[in-house]
């Protein structure tokens, strides 16, 4: 199926489908594309390109078929925003910052991004973004008064509402999501769940609207510690990864496995490598038997749902995208990479 895309005054088209071979890959080539001073945790696969965004208000795409790179600079009233989150539906683009001023950018009509929501005040501090379909998206953030922040479009980004607490779960002091590597959402049909510090699992079967709260058995004592990463490949099958980023080989209670849409989940591969990642991923074809994952300390493998892994590298990296069922792309500080799983 053919798609066209607009992203920052380019029209981009292309042809994808999904293949579906055995997976047991033992080696990855690592190719890097892209090298700039800035720290990049947010990618996004689009049709022909892999977008992506970052610190210095640097952001971008990557064409997959080329590796040629095309990066813009995003300025707001003589800030260089860090970005974290980037989106997109068949039109349009869209890249979030953290920190206060949050600032939420789409593709304008005219080339140039258009600033569509903004956030100002103490505590302020947004994580992640995703899109359902071309008209639904979720944004997500740190608590404040007494709730997660959470922002959903219903008219394709276009503009954004806060929800209030009352419609969500109360969250726990402290409570937030890691702005790592731009997956502590997971989207499958109409169903969401966010990953939590707290090591919680917030819930919508329908695009937002309304939630509720699980408990995972994911390490959450310490501030460092909780769910960085969140992946599903169904509506049921989903995993969880984190641990501490200050202590990064701690091996326990930081990878978990759910099989009924993430009410409960059972901790996987307990007390064997990996320790803490940034960011775990489904291999695409591989039937929901295969995840990659990577972090400051490398890239590694599961054939078998996360029970055990290899390390297939030392690199450094705090998030991946597949593009097809053997080859991604990760960035990390100062680049962005393609990774060629054999």
């Amino acid at each position: 199926m053919k798609k066209v895309l607009f992203l920052a005054g380019l029209l981009i088209a292309c042809s994808c489908e999904e293949k579906n071979p055995s997976h047991r890959f033992s080696s990855v080539e690592i190719k890097t594309v892209f090298e700039d001073s800035v720290s990049i945790r947010a990618l996004e696969v689009m049709p022909g390109v892999v977008a992506f965004a970052g610190s210095g208000g640097v952001f971008g795409n990557v064409e997959t078929g080329t590796d040629r790179v095309r990066v813009s600079r995003q300025q707001y009233q003589g800030l260089f925003p860090d970005f974290r989150a980037v989106g997109h539906t068949n039109t349009d683009f869209f890249m979030l910052s953290a920190g206060d001023p949050a600032l939420l950018f789409k593709t304008g009509d005219r080339g140039q991004m258009e600033l569509v929501y903004t956030e100002s005040g103490p505590g302020v501090f947004y994580d992640s973004m995703a899109f359902w379909d071309d008209t639904y998206g979720i944004v997500v953030g740190d608590a404040l008064s007494g709730c997660l922040s959470v922002l959903l479009t219903r008219d394709g980004g276009s503009s954004w509402k806060k929800l209030p607490c009352e419609s969500l779960p109360p969250a726990l002091e402290g409570e937030g999501a890691f702005a790592a590597s731009d997956t502590n959402v997971a989207l499958f049909g109409t169903h969401c769940w966010i990953g939590t510090t707290a090591g919680r699992i917030y819930y919508s079967p329908d695009l937002g609207s309304t939630w509720e709260v699980f408990q995972s058995p994911i390490v959450n004592s310490l501030q460092t510690q909780g769910i960085y990463s969140i992946d599903f490949h169904d509506e049921k099958l989903g995993f969880a990864i984190g641990g501490d980023y200050t202590e990064p080989e701690i091996n326990r209670a930081n990878k978990a496995l759910s099989r009924d849409g993430g009410r409960q989940w059972e901790l996987v591969g307990d007390g064997a490598d990996p320790g803490y990642k940034s960011c775990v991923q489904f291999i695409p074809g591989s039937s929901g038997m295969d995840l990659a994952a990577v972090g400051f300390t490398g890239v590694v493998y599961s054939a078998d749902q996360g029970s055990s892994w290899v390390q297939l590298s030392e690199e450094s990296f705090y998030s991946i995208r597949f593009i097809n069922d053997s080859v991604a792309y990760a960035s990390g500080k100062g680049r962005i990479a393609k990774l060629t799983f054999r």
